[in-house]
């Protein structure tokens, strides 16, 4: 056992309230604030990423004044998926018995797998609306993910949830409400690896000519984020009930690596053709 543990900075979930006469204070949470700031500058990114002409060529790709009515499309998918994921993946026997929990969102519960399935769903219908290239689509909003998830995870960190394993490194920490063991911020690895890292890749592909290849961002971001997830995974604390599978796998771990898979097919084909296309 260590001798001396970083101390976890505890944060109040709660950044401000809001006085509502008759109703009472109404509580902004720092959950709530990583979501609509991850939005938000993934907006602000995308917005720059598209009018840098230079970066497309003559790929087909949305234009600033849709970027707006994307958002709409990705954050729904986002705030539905992800927690339609966390009921079917992770807890449906809960779920299934308390239907009217699904809606608490304020408890926290957001799967990222569903999540990604929403914005999929909503990237569809915004690119047939628009009548631009899905897979032009899919690469700009899997360019600015990484944003999002850089925000998630750090709210993760302040909630405390997805706290890691028993550890002795040296920057373990007690997690308040857990137990007395020292244990990794995985969290944080999360965030720096899903989020800081996956950001400044993908931007060097983008800057590189990536967009030019339809799906080729896609499917590196589907590569390296399965990739750091099960990483990830070794370090974070699975829940025995809803997480933890046999061999030492994970769930997180077990629906990472269809996104690998899936990202390497994209990957050879858009390095097999033979410039921009549209679908």
């Amino acid at each position: 056992m260590l001798d001396v543990l970083l101390n976890y900075p505890i944060i109040d979930p709660v950044f401000f309230s809001i006085p509502v006469p008759v109703i009472g204070p109404l509580p902004i949470r720092w959950y709530a604030l990583a979501y609509i700031g991850g939005m938000i500058g993934g907006l602000f990114y995308a917005r720059a990423l598209v009018q840098r002409q230079g970066l497309w060529g003559s790929t087909p790709h949305p234009s600033v004044m849709s970027l707006d009515d994307l958002l709409v499309y990705v954050a729904l998918g986002t705030i539905v998926g992800g927690r339609l994921g966390n009921v079917l993946f992770y807890s449906p026997g809960y779920y299934f018995a308390h239907p009217l929990d699904i809606f608490k969102l304020w408890e926290g519960g957001m799967a990222f797998h569903g999540g990604l399935i929403g914005v999929m769903i909503g990237i569809y219908l915004f690119a047939r609306r628009e009548k631009v290239s899905i897979l032009s689509v899919m690469d700009l909003c899997a360019t600015v993910a990484p944003i999002g998830l850089f925000f998630g995870r750090l709210a993760n960190f302040i909630r405390p949830e997805l706290w890691g394993r028993p550890t002795d490194v040296p920057w373990a920490m007690v997690f308040p409400g857990v137990d007395a063991q020292p244990r990794h911020p995985s969290q944080l690895y999360e965030a720096g690896l899903e989020g800081l890292v996956l950001l400044v890749i993908l931007a060097l592909l983008a800057r590189n000519g990536a967009f030019r290849r339809p799906g080729l961002l896609m499917g590196w971001f589907g590569i390296l984020y399965g990739l750091a997830r099960i990483f990830t995974e070794f370090f974070r604390e699975p829940d025995a009930v809803t997480e933890a599978l046999a061999h030492g796998l994970t769930m997180g771990m077990v629906l990472s690596a269809p996104l690998i898979m899936i990202g390497g097919v994209f990957v050879v084909r858009a390095y097999r053709s033979s410039g921009a296309q549209t679908y």
